[in-house]
């Protein structure tokens, strides 16, 4: 098959190059001329994707992977069509398509017949049917169901382990119309590779959700459950702070029976899905008041952690701090919804004196962000972990040398390693 992949970002480029892997042709579509470039020269625009950049060397230099800003390119001779152009929330936490609309009327320009569209693109319930179908077909002047096909399937992955996910996971489609899944099933079936999963009660594969729909409540309710879960697991941490009860034993306890998994607490929750989508899916149902819940609390936890750390160190007013991790999780060079952000504006909102170390950051780009470098060996009063990067494990005193106070926002430190420092943890009693 001819394939186009248009958005060639963290989830779209290890897209087209899995579809190329299988042999199809691909050719993506990336607005950025940069991108666009470094594809076509085989190297990767960003790092951090496991296998990514030994694919990308193999295919390109096969002819199998090409880029393109210009979508006349890349749709007129496409089989298929797949977008993964990126949705955001605006402040109102509305959901702004501009850049989605904008890549559809692209498409809708160059779309022929007999063309199969996929949107994997998160989206609120009812806009694969409602927005994309009718701006396809006053684009191109052809008739969904009849001259082309457009379904949605929702992506499952985690940067940094697409490849893996895409074996791993059940590939969820729904469309407007059988004919329309249909195709999509087979399409998917001939473009991923799948894990035997004989813990699945049905096979692991494609699967057709009966309605474009359902696919999108499909993808909402996975990651809003997350999000929910652990919103509840932040309200079990406040409270254990409050009783001197450690909550991670009593989660542990607790998910020792097969009935229960409850999540983990932390500092905060970021990335492009969980604090986005139950957003979302409120935007549908703004009668969801256990999602608006758990949604408020996980964004009141940098506060909450500066709060819990002003008990343990005592006032913060002119205090040295360092905030580890830019990143909004270890390992990913992200900083979507990171919550670097509200815990250094909650600092300094207390007159503490902060700066931000992530390893995955060069001082240039982290002030970029609107972030105060640190230099490790630098003397401290404080440190907050923000972000689980695997490098401060290897961490103790001498990297800050004058640090009196630790909050370890990810229970992910060893507080043998911190000697002399007040350790404290959220949701822990355990402070040495």
């Amino acid at each position: 098959m001819k394939i186009a992949v248009i958005a060639l970002g963290k989830i779209g480029l290890p897209l087209a190059v899995q579809f190329a892997s299988k042999g199809h042709d691909v050719i993506g579509v990336d607005v950025n001329q940069t991108v666009v470039d470094l594809v076509n020269a085989g190297k990767e625009p960003f790092p951090g994707e496991h296998l990514l950049q030994e694919k990308l060397t193999e295919l390109v230099a096969a002819g199998r992977l090409t880029a393109t800003t210009d979508y006349s390119v890349a749709v007129p001779t496409a089989d298929a069509v797949v977008l993964v152009v990126p949705l955001f929330v605006d402040k109102e936490a509305k959901p702004d398509f501009a850049w989605m609309d904008a890549a559809t009327k692209s498409l809708s320009e160059h779309l022929t017949k007999d063309t199969l569209v996929s949107y994997e693109t998160t989206l609120p319930v009812g806009t694969t049917r409602d927005r994309w179908k009718p701006q396809l077909e006053a684009g191109s002047g052809l008739t969904e169901g009849a001259d082309f096909h457009v379904v949605f399937s929702p992506e499952r992955v985690l940067t940094g382990r697409i490849f893996a996910d895409l074996r791993k996971y059940p590939k969820l489609v729904g469309g407007l119309s059988p004919l329309g899944a249909a195709l999509a099933v087979e399409f998917y079936d001939s473009v991923l590779d799948f894990d035997d999963r004989p813990d699945l009660k049905r096979t692991n594969g494609v699967w057709d959700l009966g309605s474009a729909e359902a696919a999108e409540l499909a993808k909402l309710a996975e990651t809003t459950y997350r999000d929910v879960n652990i919103g509840l697991a932040n309200e079990f941490a406040r409270y254990a702070d409050q009783t001197g009860i450690d909550v991670y034993q009593v989660i542990d306890a607790c998910n020792s029976q097969p009935f229960s998994h409850i999540h983990q607490p932390g500092i905060a929750v970021g990335g492009h899905c969980i604090p986005v989508y139950p957003r979302l899916y409120l935007w549908n149902d703004p009668e969801a008041t256990i999602v608006r819940a758990a949604r408020a609390r996980n964004a009141s936890m940098p506060e909450y952690a500066v709060d819990q750390l002003e008990q343990a160190h005592g006032s913060l007013r002119g205090a040295s701090v360092v905030v580890l991790g830019a990143a909004y999780r270890g390992g990913v060079k992200e900083t979507a919804f990171s919550g670097a952000f509200d815990t250094v504006a909650a600092l300094e909102k207390r007159d503490a004196h902060v700066s931000v170390h992530d390893p995955l950051y060069s001082d240039v780009e982290l002030e970029a962000l609107g972030l105060t470098p640190f230099m490790q060996g630098t003397a401290v009063d404080v440190a907050v972990v923000q972000a689980d990067h695997t490098e401060y494990r290897t961490w103790g005193p001498a990297d800050v040398p004058g640090i009196r106070t630790l909050l370890d926002g990810r229970h992910f430190l060893s507080p043998e390693q911190w000697p002399n420092v007040t350790f404290a943890v959220l949701g822990s009693p355990l402070a040495y």
